[in-house]
């Protein structure tokens, strides 16, 4: 067999190189997408999505579920987390601390599968009190409010409260001011499950 010439063997040499370092952190490489794109759109999980928990060489610990009514998921080992209401990164950090205990250095990666239609509720003074469904996560207060028919005459426009439960954070309370928003305040978005009291 001809011998390689000193310049084949650094070309194969370097493509060896470079196979190396690519098939190593290309795992990481999607959870660094992951974590671009949970950061930028803030996808909160909510009751009925389906997830892949995904646990790096460990088919066991894997598993595709869904999101209870209660909110919770089970996963072996680590037994009920709550899900709703956590960003997908947020539910993978859960998840990595809790397993190792059990794990070493677990490498975990929630994926979104299917997101459920999501809704908010609006109560209080508004003509049609009720469910509102997030078209695509882009609704705003403003606009349920005008899916709810809009504000009795005598409710308090000034002092309207978006209630939003978090697994992290508990039940926190956001004020907004209808006067204030149609007359070009900062729009404000609504979550899965958010409740948009309005008081008289």
């Amino acid at each position: 067999m001809k011998p390689l010439s000193t310049t084949s063997a650094l070309l194969i040499a370097s493509v060896a190189a470079v196979c190396t370092f690519a098939s190593q952190p290309a795992r990481a490489s999607a959870e660094d997408k992951q974590s671009a794109f949970s950061s930028e759109k803030e996808y909160v999980i909510g009751a009925g999505d389906k997830l892949r928990i995904e646990v790096y060489k460990d088919q066991q610990l894997s598993q595709s579920l869904q999101v209870r009514p209660d909110g919770k998921i089970t996963l072996p080992l680590v037994g009920d987390l709550d899900a709703s209401g956590s960003t997908p990164i947020a539910l993978r950090d859960t998840i990595t601390t809790r397993l190792k205990e059990y794990v070493t250095n677990p490498v975990v990666t929630v994926i979104v599968v299917e997101a459920s239609a999501a809704t908010a509720y609006v109560v209080g003074e508004v003509n049609q009190p009720g469910a509102v469904t997030l078209q695509g996560g882009q609704l705003t207060v403003l606009q349920a409010l005008a899916l709810a028919g809009g504000l009795k005459d005598f409710a308090d426009s000034k002092n309207i409260r978006i209630l939003r439960k978090s697994s992290v954070t508990g039940t926190q309370t956001i004020p907004f001011n209808y006067k204030e928003a149609i007359h070009g305040a900062q729009a404000v978005y609504l979550r899965p499950g958010d409740t948009i009291v309005v008081p008289d």
